[in-house]
């Protein structure tokens, strides 16, 4: 039990990486029919009814724990983070600059450090530099040509994960509050700004059709709601830097679910850059690996698993 308990952070994590990596083609899809706001609006307003649905049918508890900070974390993790993401992928395309997004895992380890007291040591380094150079080898920053104003918006979608990452360690390591429940509000709370900037800002109107409503329900279920849960639930069991740079997988399946459906080719140095990030999440996981049977971890009870 304790074995298949240890897998579950990386089975998570690989179904986490799968979505959100083909998530990008579909957002690409989805905003021919909705723009930006809307398409963000619907998608978190989508993820937070099918969160409030699973806790009714689970019999968790709605109540909100630590308002203020379930709040903070809603305003950046999702609120900011939708709103930059999605500006980014219009101002800049689809290209490079909304893959800007993923420099998250530099900014949280430049704060897990202070903010945390997460510290990368001996080997751990090594797999933090093997995915980080395969990152800047697919972004190629050095040959970025789209406008100043799309790689800012790139960059802060990265700093409001890596603050919602933070926020959400901190919660959890000084208040009892059960994952799930955490998600849903957070969405909820989210929401809320995205919904009025819907409305605020001129946009044309969204083409309902049963293509979009497909795109739609697959980004609200599986992407937002299912896959936020994932992140908080990878976050609760391991650090904050490591959770970021194993979320590196994110980009490759993008990459790769893109070419292959939209039947690009392949640049060398996109696929230096994957094999750099496979090879980091692997020593990742096996430094991971040695450490739990050098020092295996307990069960938590069902409180602590909360």
């Amino acid at each position: 039990m304790n074995n298949t308990r240890r897998w579950l952070p990386a089975i998570a994590l690989a179904v986490l990486s799968l979505t959100w990596g083909y998530t990008w083609v579909l957002a690409k899809q989805g905003l021919h029919y909705a723009p930006p706001f809307a398409f963000a609006a619907e998608r978190c307003v989508g993820g937070a009814l099918a969160l409030l649905i699973a806790l009714k049918l689970m019999g968790k508890p709605l109540k909100l724990v630590a308002p203020g900070q379930t709040l903070a974390i809603g305003l950046t993790q999702v609120a900011g983070f939708m709103i930059f993401q999605t500006w980014a992928l219009v101002e800049g395309g689809p290209g490079k600059t909304a893959v800007l997004i993923f420099t998250m895992p530099i900014w949280t380890l430049l704060l897990a450090w202070p903010l945390l007291g997460e510290r990368i040591r001996g080997k751990q380094w090594l797999a933090a530099a093997s995915t980080l150079t395969g990152l800047l080898m697919i972004i190629e920053p050095w040959d970025m040509h789209a406008s100043l104003f799309s790689k800012f918006l790139g960059v802060m979608a990265a700093l409001c994960w890596a603050s919602g990452t933070i926020l959400i360690k901190r919660l959890r390591s000084t208040t009892p509050v059960d994952l799930l429940t955490l998600t849903a509000w957070q969405m909820v709370l989210g929401a809320v700004p995205l919904v009025g900037l819907s409305f605020v800002v001129p946009e044309h109107a969204t083409e309902w059709s049963l293509p979009y409503m497909g795109i739609l329900a697959f980004m609200s279920i599986a992407s937002t709601a299912m896959c936020w849960w994932l992140w908080i639930y990878i976050l609760d069991r391991v650090p904050a830097w490591e959770a970021s740079l194993s979320v590196l997988g994110t980009p490759v399946v993008a990459i790769l679910s893109s070419r292959l459906t939209f039947g690009e080719e392949f640049k060398t140095t996109e696929i230096a850059g994957i094999l750099l990030i496979g090879g980091g999440l692997a020593l990742l996981s096996l430094l991971s690996w040695a450490a739990s049977k050098k020092n295996p971890v307990p069960a938590k009870t069902p409180t602590e698993a909360a």
